[in-house]
């Protein structure tokens, strides 16, 4: 994962700045009791097959900056409409098999990060601290960081999809 000044004003663009601050983001946000909370919930979990989340500190930094916002992209977007989405990996709680299957085929391992379009998509992080988001009609890589997701969700960047032998 890339290190930031978490003081700097030039972290994001203009708009996703916007709009991250206006879901209650600001520089230097970082809530590690929460982002422990969710961490020590997905540990607990296991899943009826015995799958079991995957914790590592690329998705525990993410959640403790960015966990519990809610953001609402304020534009058209650049190739596509983007979604509202929330950071918060305990929408991904029940599906621990998906994200061990597909770290599986990505040869990392994954974690939850939160979902967009209120449910129609899961976001996910790996421990490289790469972001995708995965929904019906496939796996989608939204950024090699945090940062650069963000970044193509808020402004409606078409993602990469993820296929077989591909990226």
């Amino acid at each position: 994962m890339r290190a930031f000044d978490r003081t700097a004003a030039t972290r994001f663009p203009v708009g996703v700045d916007a709009a991250l601050r206006d879901a209650g983001w600001t520089p230097g946000r970082w809530d590690i009791r929460q982002a422990e909370t969710w961490a020590d919930a997905l540990r607990a979990h296991v899943s009826p097959g015995g799958h079991r989340h995957i914790i590592f500190p690329a998705a525990v930094e993410a959640w403790a900056e960015f966990g519990g916002l809610h953001i609402q992209p304020p534009g058209a977007g650049r190739h596509l409409a983007p979604t509202p989405f929330r950071i918060d990996p305990l929408h991904g709680l029940h599906l621990a098999r998906t994200l061990t299957d597909l770290g599986r085929a990505l040869g990392t391992e994954v974690c939850p990060l939160g979902q967009e379009a209120d449910g129609q998509a899961l976001l996910t992080i790996d421990a490289e601290g790469r972001v995708y988001s995965l929904d019906h009609t496939g796996d989608w890589f939204l950024g090699g960081d945090i940062d650069r997701a963000l970044d193509t969700l808020v402004t409606g960047v078409r993602p990469t999809r993820l296929t077989v032998g591909g990226t």
